[in-house]
């Protein structure tokens, strides 16, 4: 069985506080676009993970798509599968391409093998995989807060918007930036914020991120003014980069932003 997992943007981002058991407290609004990856599973003698197209550090079998089979495995009796993942959206650039995976992993098993999940069963597997997981099982636009692993609706639609992505060859560690970012209670809250007009978001739908990440990295800074001086209505860096979004009132071509970075239209 193949699913085609797909990315995910931020629009907003507050970083709240520290919470003592070291993670932060944060509030943001978690919106699905469309750059996808694939994954495969197939019946085999012994489950193991392949990975193909965007090269991935490290050891294959270390990867939440392996760890949520096992987390499956553990309370449901199925065979072993070999996973085969097909890695098409940009890593280190704040789009959620490896929750996006394990979560679509899940609901592939839950089909393939009737496990008779339900949405809250399978957002709970998810959630021990990371904050942002979870969303990918409905993959629907949501406001996050906590960790950003709780949901509540959102009801925003941006598909008369045209959508442009930029990826920079940067990445940027959610570690690192995590470590120099300042948490700060918002004056207004994103969940009130993020129902106003799209053309009212500039200056006021914000990451925290950015800060400390334009100043390590200028070239993601420059993309950003480069989509407004192209006539974006609202642009952001997306979770903690590198990528960054922006949305226009007509559809757009960016010749200039396509020498240095891969450029995703229409998404």
């Amino acid at each position: 069985m193949l699913s085609f997992p797909n990315a995910k943007i931020n629009l907003g981002l507050n970083i709240t506080e520290k919470r003592a058991d070291g993670y932060h407290n944060l509030e943001t609004v978690f919106y699905p676009i469309n750059i996808k990856d694939s994954v495969e599973i197939t019946d085999a003698e012994v489950t193991s993970c392949k990975i193909h197209g965007i090269d991935i550090p490290g050891d294959p079998n270390d990867n939440l798509c392996f760890k949520a089979y096992q987390l499956v495995k553990m309370d449901y009796d199925i065979p072993a599968q070999q996973i085969n993942l097909l890695k098409n959206i940009p890593v280190g650039a704040g789009l959620g391409g490896g929750s996006a995976d394990c979560a679509f992993l899940i609901k592939l098993l839950n089909e393939k093998f009737t496990l008779g999940m339900s949405v809250d069963k399978m957002e709970g597997y998810a959630r021990q995989l990371g904050a942002d997981c979870a969303f990918f099982i409905e993959n629907k636009p949501v406001y996050a807060f906590n960790k950003g692993d709780e949901f509540e609706k959102c009801e925003i639609d941006l598909s008369a918007w045209f959508k442009v992505l930029v990826k920079p060859p940067v990445h940027v560690s959610t570690v690192d930036a995590y470590a120099h970012v300042k948490p700060q209670k918002p004056l207004q809250s994103l969940k009130e914020i993020i129902h106003l007009h799209p053309t009212t978001w500039k200056n006021k739908v914000i990451n925290d991120f950015e800060i400390s990440v334009f100043a390590k990295y200028p070239q993601i800074r420059q993309i950003k003014t480069s989509l407004y001086d192209a006539g974006a209505t609202f642009a952001l860096m997306s979770g903690s980069g590198s990528s960054v979004f922006a949305i226009f009132d007509h559809p757009v071509k960016l010749p200039e932003l396509e020498e240095n970075n891969l450029v995703f239209y229409g998404i």
